[in-house]
């Protein structure tokens, strides 16, 4: 028994589809190549010449242009553009090869580590072999990429294929400072095929442009993923709280005249305690007035104006005179140290910094949620 077949579907298996090449041209708009400049018109002597618009005129083209670029010649495809669409990401093009500059969202991240991951990383999840590597010349050139489009499928005989065949190279350079570098790629090899016969094909600057575009902007598109997983991440440790202690000191050594002053010990780097401050003191009362991170220095003004100390003991009085203080963070290992002095750069008593720990210490232990 045969098996039933609508015309609509014969129609689809019998009708050609259009080529790569087809695409690019102009259906049957070419006529204007034909065209015959006819003479102007020859007025007799005593006549006067008619006024003639010059709305239709047709430039004459320059000696820059590419005079062959007519007809079927002509690329009628909309051009592409390179789409910085990643965190830190800005367009630079070149000639032949087109580039873009990545900047550093991230100073506890090598810049150059993580271009060159998230490139084997894009290319390992579209199952393209890497040929060969360079990590210190920053090179990652690409197997044979292999694309087949179906041009003419027959229902009785073998489809006829357009088979599109490349290699790429991709280059990572980054600057000496680390904080911002670039990715380069080069169209290295190029090959196409129909229906299993090789194609001489030359290809212009503007279509190695437009492969070497599409490819970049698939690299950019999954870097701009890895790089929305990365700040989350970064984000929600950032928001996890962190733990403080108070260490107490001793009051001053009638004999020896010594004094040690408390301090509060965070259990977090340095980096970490310090952005963590930033958010934590304005809510503790503390208004920052100056900062100087080199040396680890908070200048602040203590006020109760956020109510937070008098929620904290039922209406009780601040546990710190209003005025103007320091904040110091010291570095501890993979701790850090702070230290409460007054204006001129004294220690505080140690009562008050034993008094001031309990709200600090509330305030950096909570966890934060993240937008």
């Amino acid at each position: 028994m045969l098996k039933q077949v609508t015309p609509l579907v014969l129609i689809a298996a019998v009708t050609a589809c259009s080529s790569p090449v087809d695409r690019r041209q102009a259906n049957d708009g070419d006529e204007y190549i034909n065209a015959v400049v006819e003479p102007a018109l020859i007025i007799p002597d005593g006549l006067n010449t008619p006024v003639y618009s010059k709305e239709y005129e047709i430039p004459s083209v320059g000696s820059k242009n590419d005079v062959t670029l007519v007809g079927k010649m002509l690329d009628i495809r909309p051009p592409l553009q390179v789409l910085p669409m990643a965190e830190g990401t800005h367009v630079e093009e070149g000639s032949d090869n087109i580039k873009i500059v990545v900047e550093s969202i991230d100073n506890d991240i090598d810049l150059k580590k993580e271009l060159y991951d998230v490139l084997q990383s894009y290319l390992a999840s579209r199952s393209i072999t890497v040929l060969s590597e360079d990590y210190d010349n920053g090179l990652i050139e690409t197997d044979w990429l292999e694309s087949k489009e179906v041009i003419d499928s027959n229902l009785w005989g073998s489809d006829e294929v357009y088979l599109l065949r490349q290699r790429y190279q991709f280059h990572v350079d980054v600057r000496p400072h680390g904080r911002s570098g670039n990715i380069s790629i080069d169209l290295i090899d190029h090959e196409e095929s129909f229906d299993g016969e090789q194609q001489d094909i030359v290809l212009s600057g503007e279509d190695k442009r437009r492969y070497t575009i599409d490819m970049l902007n698939n690299a950019v598109a999954y870097m701009s993923v890895k790089r929305a997983q990365s700040i989350k991440a970064k984000r929600i440790k950032e928001s996890l709280g962190i733990d403080v202690a108070v260490v107490k000191g001793s009051e001053p050594d009638v004999e020896a005249e010594e004094f040690v002053q408390s301090y509060w010990l965070a259990d977090a780097p340095f980096k970490r305690t310090w952005e963590r401050l930033r958010i934590v003191l304005p809510e503790l009362g503390f208004e920052i007035i100056d900062m100087d991170r080199g040396k680890g220095l908070y200048y602040v003004n203590v006020n109760d104006d956020s109510g937070f100390w008098s929620s904290l003991w039922n209406e009780k009085d601040l546990p710190i005179d209003e005025g103007s203080y320091r904040l110091i963070l010291k570095e501890s290992g993979e701790n850090t140290e702070l230290y409460l002095h007054s204006a001129d750069d004294q220690p505080l008593d140690n009562t008050v910094v034993e008094a001031v720990y309990e709200g600090l210490a509330e305030l950096m232990r909570e966890d934060r949620k993240v937008r």
